[in-house]
């Protein structure tokens, strides 16, 4: 392969215009999905009303990681995580502020895979139970404070007792692909300690940098996507790889006609990191453009907000009661689908608001709605509020 197929498999064109060739394939019924286009305008309605329920006025930031640490405010308004987290960094520069969040939100996001629906945590200062992506959130804030993300040589003493130990597992509180996350947060490291022209103090953060240096206090998203990939990509096992460069979340689909095989890529876990790192940038004073360019991230809440809403239905509903990994056909067209199908939803959207994709990328529109739609959608079908369709997590995509 060459340079530039490698460059055009790791941007968020790639996304697009791949998932949009499965797309097609689907209107054309070579996939396992039908699809209901005339249901994608009174699904965006329903996103629009949890967007109002969620941001009333509408100033709704990035999908990010950063609003999970918040979890609990809406009800009581004493809890502040990160403003309890911003007093403990007024010490730094604006620059050095930004790093130390840098390095708590990229192993954060790492730790995020789906934790099961058995699997809950008890914030202990507020007395309260969470579960999910909130849970994992505060599990991960706990071991920032206790210095686990430092730099290499403290990611490297994550071992699975650590995990334990901080996720609060127990045989009555399973937490799902404890190895997978472990295996993460050891290869972190490792990437840290081998490539010192980047991270030249060893800490995650070294990434910033890197990118200033290369491209002064205006920084495009996609840079810092591309930043992402090229320096983290080695932290994911058993991947495919181009040119001597592991690709990550890239997955090779074989389509059910006469056409060649070819690769997809989602990106999904480095595009949510890179719309996480974007917010303490901004905060720094470093200009960020071109967020619409991103794309959607293809994960169980939003599609599942597309299956259960009927937008897509499978044509055999057996496969349904089936447990699927992310490497199955089947996956990779659901992923595919909900990319396109969240472009289409955002621009409706916009048009409804009045809004042009820059003011109002979709970067907003997953954090006011589709997620939140999707979570609450599931609830509404099934107690446990589980995704639709049953996902085998090794705890490095999902």
């Amino acid at each position: 392969m060459s340079k530039t197929n490698l460059d055009y498999i790791l941007s968020p064109q790639a996304v697009r215009e791949r998932c949009a060739q499965i797309y097609t394939l689907a209107k054309e019924g070579g996939t396992h999905f039908k699809l209901h286009e005339n249901k994608i305008s009174e699904c965006a309605n329903y996103v629009l009303d949890v967007i109002y329920e969620n941001y009333p006025n509408l100033e709704i930031p990035f999908h990010s990681r950063w609003g999970h640490f918040q979890v609990g405010k809406k009800q009581n308004p004493q809890i502040d995580r990160l403003k309890t987290l911003n007093h403990s960094l007024n010490h730094l520069s604006p620059l050095d502020k930004a790093k130390a969040k840098w390095d708590l939100v990229i192993p954060s996001v790492l730790l995020d895979a789906g934790a099961g629906m058995a699997w809950k945590y008890f914030d202990k200062q507020y007395s309260e139970t969470y579960s999910k992506s909130e849970g994992l959130a505060l599990a991960s804030l706990e071991m920032y404070y206790a210095g686990l993300f430092a730099n290499a040589s403290a990611l490297s003493s994550i071992n699975e007792e650590c995990i334990e130990k901080y996720f609060q597992v127990s045989a009555q509180n399973p937490l799902l692909a404890v190895s997978g996350r472990v295996t993460l947060m050891q290869n972190l490291a490792q990437v840290l300690k081998k490539c010192d022209s980047i991270f030249k103090t060893q800490r995650v953060s070294d990434i910033i940098d890197d990118l200033l240096q290369k491209n002064g206090t205006t920084i495009s998203a996609t840079q810092v996507l591309r930043a992402v990939l090229d320096n983290l990509g080695d932290i994911w096992p058993g991947r495919l790889s181009m040119d001597g460069v592991n690709l990550g979340d890239v997955w090779e689909y074989t389509p059910t006609t006469n056409a060649e095989n070819f690769l997809v890529p989602f990106h999904k876990l480095s595009q949510w990191l890179t719309y996480s790192l974007l917010e303490p940038l901004m905060e720094a004073n470093i200009s960020i453009t071109d967020v619409e360019k991103l794309t959607g991230l293809a994960e169980y809440r939003n599609g599942g907000l597309f299956l259960d809403f009927g937008v897509i239905e499978l044509k055999d509903s057996n496969l349904l009661n089936m447990q699927h990994v992310a490497s199955s056909q089947l996956i990779i067209e659901w992923r595919a689908l909900t990319v396109c199908l969240l472009d289409s939803l955002a621009k409706i959207i916009q048009d409804k608001l009045q809004k042009p994709e820059q003011e109002f990328p979709l970067a907003k529109i997953l954090e006011g709605g589709t997620w939140w739609a999707g979570r609450k959608i599931a609830q509404s079908k099934r107690k446990d509020g589980a995704p639709p369709l049953q996902l085998q997590s090794d705890g490095t995509v999902f």
